[in-house]
């Protein structure tokens, strides 16, 4: 009998200190299950918010406790920053750490068959973050986008009809987004290949996805302000993605009044 769930557990993009935070139903997810290892895979707190009137509830603290916790109890945690929270990388040069948990800028995972994934954010690789303003307005705009879906799903609660994501539909149908993931999966690919890796695990564009690009696996775990997603490495090495909003509601855990 296996002690964790997983091997593995891979979350990013939580964005903790923001109202569009998913936070309980993440709790909910971390509360089920346990793994030897997990890779918070940036964008855990939201920096970029504190000058546009920080938010901080009691189920905030509630997910920094549930993480150092895991560390505690033998979890192997990892925290790779990204964009929002890379204030802390300024530190990097020394060997920074939080409770338990080690904070680091990228690192690398083997899996079972001892195939090499390079760990990263991915924001390094995205060239609109050459252009700050660029980076802003995509923010403002993916925010405003939440914020409007929490306001439809109100009323959509209020008609007992199912959550419905108006961001995620927007992803979709815009081809300018489409294209944008798709150069952004193709270069960090490369940039994989190069550094002579097998496979990349990163978040930053919120969309969870397993494919091979070129020979390279590029595994993306999606986020907890929208999709509520996380990529998982079961014991026998196999990768899955798991859409905690609908396998909750599989499992009947009557989380709905949780989703904004």
């Amino acid at each position: 009998m296996q002690e964790h769930d997983y091997r593995s557990i891979f979350i990013s993009d939580i964005h903790l200190g923001t109202k569009g935070c998913q936070a309980d139903v993440l709790l909910s997810f971390l509360k089920r299950y346990s793994s030897l290892n997990l890779y918070l895979i940036g964008d855990i707190v939201d920096g970029w918010q504190v000058n546009n009137g920080f938010y901080w509830p009691q189920e905030h603290t509630n997910v920094i406790r549930r993480f150092l916790t895991s560390a505690k109890r033998g979890t192997k945690v990892r925290y790779i920053l990204g964009n929002h929270d890379e204030a802390l990388r300024k530190y990097l040069t020394y060997d920074i750490t939080f409770g338990d948990i080690s904070i680091l800028d990228e690192c690398t995972h083997y899996g079972t068959d001892m195939k090499k994934y390079l760990i990263t954010h991915g924001d390094h690789y995205d060239k609109t973050m050459e252009y700050p303003w660029l980076s802003y307005f995509g923010d403002r705009a993916y925010n405003y986008a939440v914020w409007l879906s929490r306001q439809l799903n109100k009323v959509r609660r209020l008609l007992r009809l199912p959550y419905w994501s108006f961001s995620g539909m927007l992803k979709q149908k815009a081809k300018g987004y489409l294209d944008y993931l798709y150069q952004f999966e193709s270069q960090i690919a490369k940039h994989a290949q190069i550094r002579n890796f097998d496979g990349v695990i990163c978040g930053h564009t919120h969309t969870a996805k397993i494919v091979e690009i070129n020979d390279i696996i590029y595994m993306n775990d999606g986020d907890w302000v929208d999709s509520c997603t996380a990529l998982v490495e079961h014991h026998n090495g196999q990768f899955e993605i798991i859409n905690w909003r609908d396998k909750s509601k599989q499992l009947d855990l009557g989380l709905e009044e949780f989703y904004q």
